[in-house]
């Protein structure tokens, strides 16, 4: 039985497809070498400390994870974690780039199909609410607990005092990229649109803000409806959206 493979490179992302009698897809994401000292992903002891690490965080919240508590999770040392992050807040970073890459990979492999721009848009915020249906076997991370990790920590990679120091290691690049992409489809939506980038990073922040408000500040959200959280975001995203989009002539 002949197997093909190839590989497709993007800023961030290197996908590779084995082909068969049906398509696997196996993820490998180009990250920033600034953010660790051995790349992870080069041994089992690194793949480790990046799965149990985004279930230590989601579980515990970045405050209170530290480098002890994940070295009694994977039966192993504070000084085998060092060997492949400097700190806390690199592997946090590390991890939210991945997401990053994720998120771009999957709405590109997704649009793939789609002609009509609005419609692009659309699925878009969906994948990026998590109301979108992707294979979750392509990756060896749980999404969900990823998702949550975006929602309650993201903002703790770059709202730093060093964040312009930081950012002259370019590790916040799958961020623009995956916001710059989304820009783009704005601007097939509306090729007027003054504000893209901005829209598309408001977006994002906002998915991220109004899911946590809708589930732990309800006051600062309005899911009357009572409806899922991820549903009442996608539902606002959409109205945000196209709101700003349609009314910029």
């Amino acid at each position: 039985m002949t197997i093909t493979r190839q590989c497709f490179t993007y800023n961030c992302i290197r996908e590779d497809f084995i082909q068969n009698t049906y398509m696997q897809i196996l993820l490998k994401f180009k990250i920033n070498e600034s953010l660790f000292l051995r790349d992870p992903e080069s041994s089992e002891v690194g793949k480790l400390i990046v799965e149990k690490g985004i279930d230590l965080i989601r579980d515990v919240g970045f405050e209170r994870f530290t480098f002890k508590k994940l070295a009694e999770k994977i039966n192993s040392t504070e000084a085998t974690i060092y060997r492949y992050f400097a700190s806390k807040y690199r592997l946090l970073i590390y991890i939210l780039n991945w997401y990053w890459c994720y998120l771009e990979f999957v709405s590109k492999m997704s649009l793939q199909e789609l002609g009509d721009s609005t419609q692009k848009l659309k699925l878009i915020l969906e994948i990026i609410t998590h109301n979108f249906d992707s294979d979750s076997q392509i990756v060896d991370y749980d999404l969900e607990k990823l998702h949550g990790i975006v929602i309650s920590e993201s903002s703790k990679a770059y709202l730093v005092k060093e964040v312009d120091e930081i950012n002259q290691e370019l590790v916040f690049s799958p961020l623009k990229s995956f916001c710059q992409f989304v820009g783009q489809v704005i601007l097939q939506v509306n090729p007027k649109f003054a504000y893209p980038n901005a829209l598309a990073s408001t977006l994002l922040e906002t998915a991220h803000d109004q899911h946590f408000f809708s589930e732990h500040l309800p006051k600062l959200a309005d899911n009357k409806s009572k409806i899922t959280h991820k549903k009442y975001v996608l539902n606002y995203l959409n109205f945000l959206a196209f709101s700003a989009i349609n009314s910029y002539q």
